[in-house]
C-alpha cells in the first residue's frame, strides 16, 4: 500500500466523521461521549479555514480512502497564546499498525514549524500509551498530569500534556 500526505478537502468530512465517531464510541483518545454529525465537521472544517489552521489527511493512493488525519488550532482563544497550538492525531482502526500517526505528526510538526508556531500541545488520556510513546519519540515532554477532569464509559480519566518547543 502506498499513501500520501495532503491538505483534507470538504469531500473528505464524512471520512474524517467516520474515524472521529469510531473513536467516540469505542477509545479514549477523545473524551467527547457523542458522535457528530456532518454538520459539525463542515463547520470545523470551515473555522480551520478562517483561522489559516491547517487539516491533513493520510490517504491510500489506490483506494483513495482516508486512513487518518491531523490538524492543530488554537490552545487558548486569547491573544498571548498565538503561537501556541494543540493538535490531534486520529488513525482509522485498521491502519494503526503501518505507522501513519508518525508521519502525519512528522509532518504537522513541520508545518508548525513553517509557520512560525512555537509551542504545540498535545493533551492525551493517561492510558494512550502508543500516543504517549509517539509524542516522546518526536521529543515532546511531559509537563502536565491532570487528574480525574473527565470522563468517558463512566469512568474518571486522567489528562497528560505534552509540549514540544519549536524553534522558530
Amino acid at each position: 500500500m502506498s499513501f500520501k500526505i495532503r491538505f483534507a478537502t470538504e469531500q473528505d468530512l464524512t471520512q474524517i466523521q467516520d474515524i472521529y465517531n469510531d473513536e467516540i464510541l469505542n477509545g479514549f483518545a477523545t473524551w467527547n461521549e457523542q458522535d457528530q454529525d456532518i454538520y459539525y465537521y463542515q463547520n470545523w472544517y470551515r473555522q480551520h479555514l478562517i483561522d489559516h489552521f491547517p487539516i491533513f489527511v493520510v490517504e491510500n493512493e489506490l483506494t483513495q480512502q482516508i486512513a487518518g488525519y491531523a490538524e492543530y488550532s488554537t490552545f487558548r482563544a486569547i491573544s498571548g497564546f498565538r503561537q501556541t497550538v494543540e493538535h490531534s492525531v486520529y488513525i482509522h482502526p485498521n491502519f494503526t499498525p503501518l505507522g501513519l500517526g508518525k508521519a502525519l505528526l512528522q509532518h504537522l510538526i513541520q508545518h508548525a514549524s513553517q509557520h512560525k508556531i512555537h509551542v504545540m500541545i498535545a493533551a492525551i488520556d493517561h492510558e494512550n500509551f502508543a500516543s504517549i510513546k509517539l509524542h516522546e519519540y518526536f521529543g515532546f515532554k511531559q509537563t502536565g498530569y491532570l487528574p480525574e477532569v473527565g470522563q468517558k464509559f463512566g469512568s474518571w480519566r486522567n489528562l497528560v500534556l505534552f509540549q514540544l518547543n519549536l524553534n522558530t
